[in-house]
């Protein structure tokens, strides 16, 4: 069978029917879905420049692939990405002998790359004061500029108040926020609801922008349920928002470059040191496991033990 181009990139028709099986059998989220979609893609092409095939690639070829994603110049890849690299071909190599493309997995028994998971990065209070303050301080030219100051300042306030990921933020809709009572529904990964507290601050921040911001950046689209549209009506992009998320870093001059994900650390690490249980925090960010919520405890942690040392006399 030929290869089929979709999106502008070359793909074998069994990496297709493997993307269309995790996708309708597995219910992969899209952002999983494209992660999978790229590192095929990436894959093939390396088998294509060595005249391989799917059907003939050895348990050695995929050793030599993974060496290489580490060895690539200036783009090599670090353990994690890697590794990551590594589950999508065991389940594309697992899938290939389900489906009796192949009578063995050359993928069974390779090791992941081992890596330490570095702790993550978040703000200091003071540090997300100063970013949440900035759309509102910002000088902004033309006509729509404190529509948007309202909307970037009610995006940058739910995220640090309910510790949303990027692309649960971008799904939300109007019908989504209760604002009397200070709760949103929100749909997390492999669309599953959770209900979030949202804060006195964030819920002012959402109105203002409600009254005086979205009527005029959904003029176009005034039937659009979504809570932060993009010009056509539909949801504004992750991209669109990750990049005010980074400008408004800079504008506050904080440690190091903001993204969206160091506003719902520092929504976690805040809560838990200030007492907040873990099961609690664990159910706000969604989280399946207990154990990836545990990592903020280190944080906390880390923190305590670094005020100590700075701070104690003999330490």
């Amino acid at each position: 069978m030929a290869d089929s181009r979709i999106g502008n990139v070359l793909r074998s028709p069994v990496v297709e029917a493997f993307l269309h099986y995790v996708r309708v059998e597995k219910g992969l989220a899209a952002q999983t879905l494209s992660a999978y979609a790229s590192d095929l893609s990436h894959f093939e092409a390396w088998l294509r420049q060595r005249a391989f095939s799917l059907r003939q690639c050895r348990r050695v070829d995929l050793q030599e692939y993974l060496l290489s994603l580490y060895s690539d110049g200036e783009t090599g890849l670090g353990a994690r990405s890697v590794a990551r690299h590594l589950v999508t071909l065991r389940g594309l190599f697992r899938y290939l002998r389900l489906d009796r493309v192949r009578d063995d997995d050359p993928s069974e028994g390779l090791e992941s790359p081992r890596s330490l998971k570095p702790l993550p990065r978040y703000l200091s209070s003071e540090e997300v004061e100063r970013v949440l303050a900035a759309p509102l301080a910002a000088q902004q030219p033309g006509p729509g500029a404190r529509a948007l100051q309202l909307r970037d300042h009610a995006v940058l306030e739910l995220l640090y108040a309910s510790g949303l990921r990027i692309s649960e933020l971008t799904a939300l809709r109007v019908t989504d926020l209760d604002l009397e009572r200070g709760v949103m529904r929100c749909r997390g990964k492999g669309d599953k609801e959770r209900l979030v507290p949202v804060g006195r601050s964030a819920l002012s921040a959402v109105r203002g922008y409600l009254q005086r911001g979205r009527p005029r950046l959904a003029a176009a689209h005034p039937q659009t349920p979504f809570l932060f549209p993009a010009p056509d009506g539909g949801a504004l992009t992750r991209q669109a928002l990750w990049k005010r998320v980074v400008h408004y870093g800079r504008v506050a001059a904080v440690r190091c470059r903001l993204t969206p994900h160091q506003l719902r650390h520092s929504f976690a690490t805040h809560l838990l040191e200030r007492g907040a249980d873990l099961r609690s925090v664990q159910t706000m960010l969604g989280h399946a496991d207990i154990t990836t919520t545990q990592i903020y405890t280190q944080v906390v942690t880390e923190h305590v033990r670094q005020v100590y040392r700075s701070h104690h006399p003999r330490a």
